[in-house]
């Protein structure tokens, strides 16, 4: 058991609330939200007491989250450097997670040119940052100039609209696309890869992408072009914790930084989801008991 100070709103969380994962099994009732950070107050059987007491980051799954009293499997707790804050926690959690493995996923290499495809939630944050620590280029899509100006100084070397054409002149093409929006301008951005380029989608905010998109990923064959969706429940419960651990670290330290939208009670979750709807949102908002 978790006493909750901080609960991270994640797109995730809209997308579930609209319905459209009726499929998977949410249904009217669902509790939001997959990660808290707090204090430990109880624990099960067989896990070990020394837990108690200690301020920690969880995740709770794919709902569980919005509620001041949270559970959480141990396999899923990471302990909190002594200044970090649990807002910061849940800012980072699992954006830094999925943008790591993301990346790692498309095999991204020190000198390539990065595109990554809604660069203004969190997800797309930590993505800019780790690619810029090696990348030759990163693009960003966004709405406006002011969240170019925060991307930028976050590591993006040019800013993109949404279209993916407007604003700075784009580079030729992209050896990685970081894609957290699918939806249906998915296509036209496959076609701006490299040779050997590889697209990975980590998100889906903006719905699934035209029936045909697996047409135009065949077309592409001559061109050794690949797409690939990732979610970090494919990786072990031993790698996720590590990284967590190290970016909470490196996070406490200023290497890494958390961009917090708003802090919100938790019973203004409904206003968060509607700032989320409306796009209103760059960064993460947070929600406090």
């Amino acid at each position: 058991m978790i006493a909750t100070e901080a609960v991270g709103v994640g797109g995730v969380d809209t997308v579930i609330r609209s319905g459209a994962l009726a499929a998977y099994g949410f249904k009217e009732g669902h509790i939001p939200g997959s990660e808290v950070a707090g204090t430990v107050t109880a624990v099960g059987d067989g896990v070990d007491a020394s837990w108690i007491g200690g301020r920690v980051w969880a995740f709770t799954g794919t709902g569980g989250a919005y509620v001041e009293q949270a559970l959480a499997p141990v396999e899923e707790i990471v302990p909190l450097p002594v200044n970090l804050s649990a807002v910061d926690a849940v800012t980072l959690g699992s954006s830094g997670v999925v943008a790591h493995f993301g990346l790692r996923h498309a095999h991204f290499a020190p000198g390539e040119t990065v595109l990554v495809r809604g660069a203004a939630g969190s997800i797309g944050i930590m993505a800019v940052q780790l690619a810029a620590r090696g990348a030759a280029a990163v693009a960003v899509t966004t709405s406006s100039a002011e969240r170019g100006e925060q991307l930028r100084r976050l590591g993006a070397t040019h800013v993109l609209d949404r279209s993916g054409e407007g604003g700075d002149p784009a580079p030729a093409g992209y050896d990685v696309i970081i894609d957290v929006v699918a939806g249906k301008d998915m296509p036209s951005f496959f076609d701006r890869l490299n040779p050997n380029g590889r697209m990975v989608a980590v998100g889906a905010v903006a719905g699934q992408p035209p029936a045909d998109f697996g047409t135009k990923i065949m077309a592409a064959f001559q061109k050794s072009m690949s797409f690939a969706a990732f979610s970090a429940a494919t990786v072990t419960g031993v790698d996720r914790r590590a990284v967590r651990s190290e970016q909470f670290a490196a996070a406490s330290r200023g290497e890494i930084e958390t961009v917090v939208h708003e802090v919100l009670p938790l019973d203004a979750a409904v206003l968060a989801h509607q700032k989320m709807d409306a796009g209103e949102v760059f960064g993460r908002i947070v929600l406090t008991p």
